[in-house]
């Protein structure tokens, strides 16, 4: 069976295929989503500290023999304490100012990681296997889906939507907002909004964390994994609105997904797909799909 000329098994390929990037797409871009909404700090270390969660779960499992598991759960934890690092003893010095200041103190400690990753490691990628537990792949008759990449998308999935949920319909979430839009009356109530800031950038960069850890598999470790995708997923938070919670998941998938056809029917056109998105987005909505317009 065909589709406009192209096999059926092909397209299906392609819009899986799509669909995993824009889980990536879908994670990174909610994590910056979250930083700039709640902290209104543009965060470009994002793609860097994707690499290190990649680079951390590959030397747990190289150096000390953890498993793919463990560091799912570990190397996310450690970008987010390393990030709580970044929160308290640089960025909050520069939240009253320019979001320029931000944006460059981020690209600095992105071009360190880099530097200091491929110092010890060039810039040639390190193989990661599959765990064991989702290796193969499944025949679904009308195509044959890999089991790893199928978890990639279910994990990306719950993780945004449990995100979501919490940051819009808990008490917690309400309060993370309170806290950025007036932090002392938030603080008269006895919470601790500092550490609550920190914390939350700490969480925004875990996504990140953990999005490196999924994509390890899939793409070769590498210092420079993070600096080819972070442009994307800034496009992706600008198509969806710049602090969107729910545009950022939508705007991902849907545009992982309008990558994957453009593949499929005009090849040349899948690097620049979502840039042209973005060029006509914002010349028709400036604040985005899912932006409050000021």
């Amino acid at each position: 069976m065909q589709i406009f000329g192209v096999p059926l098994q092909a397209m299906l390929s392609q819009l899986l295929l799509g669909l995993v990037n824009g889980s990536f797409y879908a994670m990174l871009s909610l994590g910056l989503a979250v930083i700039f909404g709640l902290l209104n700090v543009i965060n470009f270390a994002h793609g860097a500290l994707y690499m290190t969660g990649a680079f951390l779960a590959w030397m747990g499992m190289t150096y000390f023999g953890l498993s793919y598991w463990v560091m799912l759960m570990v190397a996310p934890l450690l970008v987010a304490g390393f990030g709580i690092i970044i929160e308290r003893t640089m960025l909050r010095w520069l939240y009253k100012l320019d979001h320029l200041y931000g944006l460059l103190l981020t690209f600095g400690i992105t071009l360190l990681l880099e530097g200091v990753f491929r110092s010890f490691y060039g810039v040639s990628g390190q193989p990661f296997e599959v765990p064991a537990l989702l290796a193969g792949s499944t025949d679904l008759g009308f195509m044959v889906l890999p089991n790893y990449r199928a978890w990639v998308v279910l994990a990306s999935l719950a993780v945004c939507l449990a995100t979501w949920f919490v940051i819009e319909k808990t008490k917690l979430g309400s309060y993370l907002r309170a806290g950025t839009e007036n932090p002392k009356l938030v603080e008269a109530f006895g919470i601790n909004v500092p550490l609550m800031v920190s914390l939350t950038y700490g969480f925004g960069v875990a996504l990140a964390g953990f999005a490196g850890v999924l994509a390890a598999p899939i793409i070769q470790v590498s210092p420079l994994m993070g600096s080819n995708l972070i442009i994307v997923v800034f496009a992706v938070v600008v198509i969806g609105g710049m602090g969107s919670i729910m545009g950022s998941i939508l705007t991902g998938l849907g545009l992982g997904v309008i990558e994957g056809l453009t593949r499929v029917f005009y090849p040349e056109g899948s690097a620049t797909v979502v840039f042209v998105v973005m060029v006509i987005v914002l010349l028709l909505r400036p604040a985005g799909l899912f932006g409050k317009e000021n």
